[in-house]
């Protein structure tokens, strides 16, 4: 990043529990999240000068829409797609504006509202070879599940593990989709998906929406008695890679996560606690690794130790992450950054992650195409 950037602060957060809204206009759904993120930050409406809105496949002029709802219209939006990573990409340009000065107080909303799809995978591009062929989400990530195993020798009870993880955090967490816990036996008879993948392994379709009010830290104690500050935000594209990639190194998230981490002036000794994009179980294995918080192939043992469970060494997804949160798409960069925040101000009851200091928000979007992945956002945030 060229040019003196001043600091940017988090005054106030808001989110709706994720679950299934189709009753509901995309403004609906997000309107109580943006209501509840002013609320927090003690802001006005008229304090905010530009909304920054992540939406994947929620219709044209989203943030206009969520505008409109709250009686906001005439501002500048700006609508943000980068598939899952829209959210997480539109707080990196409402960052970008504050810390340059162009701004002082931005709105930051992601929303999402899957039920208009009627269910089933996301839908892909035909002109991609790869989802021409017949690939879609499930399918990729059971390729790297089974090339992970073959690589490190991870059983299918270690992949079952992490959505038995998921579902403990995701119970303590009122605004998850699922708030249920499982046993390891649940989740391997659960219906398979792809093999090795059964359903408790793979993310719910749903609905929802996060939002976020970012200040220059100069001023956020005016608003806010918690400020949370924002070390580092990274967005990275992924490489084309028409041929062989080794499924088991997500490398958009390996050079991503240096970015941040050399921003921030810290490492991955330092995170106190991270919200990862787990959509599927193996998933979770593969970032514990690419982010630094295990060597290759010792996932599955970080997992087995406890270490990211709450309580652990490196709590991952005390949110319950997208397997137990649910995962619309648009929202989830800038809920997994609510989460964050909250943590990070010592707000999340059971779930609270003690002692948090540093926390880390990872997010991926689009994995076919020829990418290893099309958009990596990683944010570290500091109290």
């Amino acid at each position: 990043m060229k040019g003196t950037l001043r600091s940017v602060s988090i005054i106030g957060t808001g989110m709706i529990r994720f679950g299934k809204y189709p009753d509901k206009t995309v403004g609906q759904i997000a309107a109580p999240a943006v209501l509840e993120a002013l609320a927090e930050a003690g802001a006005s409406r008229e304090q905010i000068e530009a909304i920054y809105c992540g939406s994947m496949i929620s219709g044209t002029m989203s943030g206009q829409r969520v505008a409109r709802e709250l009686g906001m219209t005439g501002k500048p939006v700006i609508n943000c797609e980068n598939a899952c990573s829209s959210s997480a990409s539109a707080f990196r340009e409402a960052w970008i504006n504050v810390a340059s000065g162009f701004y002082d107080m931005v709105l930051v909303v992601g929303v999402e509202q899957l039920t208009r799809l009627g269910g089933g995978t996301l839908p892909m591009e035909i002109e991609d070879i790869e989802a021409a062929s017949g690939m879609v989400m499930p399918g990729l990530y059971a390729m790297r599940a089974r090339r992970y195993m073959h690589e490190y020798g991870a059983s299918e009870k270690d992949l079952a593990a992490v959505a038995v993880k998921a579902r403990r955090h995701g119970a303590l967490n009122p605004l998850a989709q699922i708030q249920e816990e499982v046993s390891l036996e649940q989740v391997l008879q659960s219906r398979t998906i792809a093999e090795p993948l059964t359903l408790m392994q793979c993310c719910p379709m749903g609905d929802g929406a996060a939002s976020l009010v970012l200040c220059a830290t100069e001023a956020a104690s005016k608003y806010c008695s918690r400020p949370v500050k924002v070390l580092a935000s990274e967005l990275t594209s992924g490489r084309y890679m028409p041929g062989f990639r080794d499924m088991t190194i997500p490398e958009v998230t390996v050079r991503g996560s240096k970015e941040a981490y050399e921003m921030a002036g810290l490492g991955p000794e330092d995170i106190d606690v991270a919200e990862t994009h787990d959509a599927f179980s193996i998933a979770e294995f593969l970032y514990y690794e690419a982010l630094g918080f295990c060597g290759r192939g010792e996932a599955a043992k970080l997992l087995r130790e406890g270490a990211t469970s709450v309580g652990g060494k490196i709590p991952v997804n005390p949110s319950g992450g997208l397997l137990s949160k649910g995962h619309p798409v648009g929202a989830t960069g800038a809920a997994q950054m609510v989460e964050i925040v909250r943590q990070l101000q010592g707000r999340c009851g059971p779930r609270q992650v003690e002692g948090a200091k540093v926390g880390l928000a990872h997010v991926t979007g689009g994995g076919i195409y020829g990418f290893d992945h099309g958009a990596c956002a990683i944010h570290i945030f500091a109290r």
